[in-house]
């Protein structure tokens, strides 16, 4: 893939997760009664709670669903052919938009209920964040 746009800190809420991407780890939160939450942030989505907790996701999921991106005018974008847009479900019980990489026709080599497992994808740039995508396994 293309460089992704990069995150600008500082950012309270998202911060922690962007330095576990750097150490290779997917990071989630959860609250005081256990509730997975996803995308970071500073509240519970089930009760508005403060005082999360983070967590280190195996990396392992299933696709949820997908969609085939064939023509792209972004900068940065426009030579990369298809590629794949998707929603995995991971198993600690969050749902995460990324990228299924590794497949040699995304049109056909990617089917909803795949597992899946993170890896992530260098950018250029000294002080670059790296990309969580997935690849079947």
């Amino acid at each position: 893939m293309a460089n992704r746009p990069q995150p600008s800190f500082p950012e309270p809420d998202t911060q922690h997760f962007w330095e576990g991407c750097k150490a290779g780890e997917l990071r989630y939160q959860r609250d005081a009664e256990g509730n997975v939450v996803f995308y970071p942030r500073a509240h519970s989505t089930a009760d508005g709670s403060g005082g999360l907790t983070w967590h280190v996701s195996s990396g392992l999921g299933t696709v949820y669903t997908y969609s085939v991106v064939r023509q792209n005018r972004m900068p940065g974008f426009q030579e990369l052919g298809a590629y794949a847009v998707a929603y995995v479900d991971l198993d600690e019980g969050f749902r995460m938009l990324t990228n299924v990489v590794g497949v040699a026709n995304p049109t056909a080599d990617i089917q909803i209920g795949q597992r899946v497992q993170v890896e992530f994808e260098d950018q250029d740039g000294d002080d670059a964040y790296p990309i969580p995508v997935f690849r079947p396994i």
